[in-house]
């Protein structure tokens, strides 16, 4: 389905966003994606943002992508990552595009068509695949087909994948190849429901037992040379962290003006000290989202940004850390309160824990915007 002209993307995630907030405490406590987020994002066209329009998609910029993530976060950090990584992959390859044309375009048609898309790549003894080590998922060819095992773990959209994108080992080589979501073999185990953050993403563990897919779903064989580098994954992955700190602002501030202690007889966003403490929280906010913002504006996705990756790990660094301390400070505004689930406040806390652990995260993102600054100098 298409957006309408007479709606914007930020309205659309707004709208969005609205709709998901309704469950998403009730999808946390269950550990469960709800069936009613998906299917809007796939009626609603929001999964077509990144695909080029003239494959049936938005064509949208990443900072547009970008901005309406930030929206659509606000409702569900859950939700808003299993579209985020959607969005992020074709928006990616809609840059590099290595795959041939054809294949690109008859997957971008699939997911206008109302498919759920995901990379497939970690897995439990690789760990993330952004480390060098190379996959024990393998493919090998058999008569028509190829013949696929192995386990992958952390994928996001669980059942809800019509495909999934797996990373393997094809005959030696690194290939991607195109797995349909109800093939014989597929067996998903849930590995998710108790985990710290992002309860309501079913990223569990998939299994591929001879699992048989046609020989023309291989998309990648063998490794791959790229000159520009990858700025729609941190960026957007940035946005779903960043966007529940900034609903996490929000909630602390109606808390604040809803909340009259007997003793003080006026809410207490009347206080000096709540004003300050939300303003800390708002500032760190502000600057946060305008550097991103700011970086995914100067993004032109062709040989202009082979130099920004310092830029986005900053981006991407800084907004991870804002918003993990943004949520650590409005438990203590909301003191007490916060902690239970009468407050959502406890649930934004946990699901930005998450950003700390995806790459480029850490001492590593720290050492990439140091390289990058010691270089700008030394290239003078």
């Amino acid at each position: 389905m298409q957006l309408k002209q007479t709606t914007s993307i930020l309205e659309l995630a707004r709208r969005l966003a609205a709709d998901f907030a309704t469950r998403a405490d009730e999808a946390d406590k269950n550990a469960h994606l709800p069936d009613e987020d998906v299917q809007a994002l796939k009626d609603s066209g929001y999964l077509t943002v990144s695909i080029p329009r003239e494959y049936g998609g938005m064509g949208l910029s990443l900072r547009e992508c970008v901005a309406a993530q930030l929206e659509l976060a606000k409702g569900s950090a859950s939700s808003a990552m299993v579209a985020g990584m959607q969005i992020h992959l074709f928006g990616n390859v809609s840059e590099n595009r290595p795959w041939a044309e054809d294949q690109f375009e008859r997957w971008c048609r699939v997911a206008v068509a109302g498919g759920l898309f995901n990379s497939v790549a970690s897995e439990p003894d690789l760990g993330s695949p952004s480390r060098g080590a190379f996959f024990k998922t393998n493919a090998v060819h058999e008569g028509d087909c190829w013949l696929i095992n192995g386990h992958k773990t952390w994928t996001t959209g669980g059942k809800h994948l019509t495909h999934m994108l797996v990373r393997l080992d094809v005959e030696g080589e690194p290939g991607v190849i195109v797995v349909p979501g109800d093939l014989a073999g597929i067996e998903w185990v849930e590995t998710w429901g108790d985990s710290l953050s992002l309860r309501a993403t079913d990223s569990h563990d998939v299994y591929f037992k001879n699992v048989r897919v046609p020989l023309d779903h291989l998309i990648e064989h063998g490794k791959r040379d790229d000159k520009t580098p990858n700025a729609w994954f941190p960026m957007i992955m940035a946005c779903v962290y960043l966007g529940s700190a900034l609903a996490a602002r929000d909630a602390v501030i109606r808390f604040a003006l809803e909340r009259v202690p007997t003793a003080l007889g006026k809410p207490i966003s009347t206080l000096p000290k709540i004003q300050r403490q939300i303003g800390e929280v708002d500032l760190m906010l502000q600057a946060a989202r305008a550097l991103l913002m700011e970086v995914a504006t100067e993004w032109t996705g062709d040989e202009r940004s082979q130099g920004m990756y310092p830029r986005i790990a900053a981006a991407k660094h800084m907004a991870i850390e804002a918003a993990n301390s943004v949520t650590d400070k409005v438990l203590q505004i909301a003191g007490g309160s916060s902690l239970t689930r009468g407050l959502p406040l406890e649930r934004y806390f946990r699901d930005t824990r998450a950003g700390l652990m995806q790459p480029p995260s850490g001492d590593t993102a720290l050492e990439i915007i140091g390289r990058g600054a010691i270089e700008s100098l030394s290239n003078d």
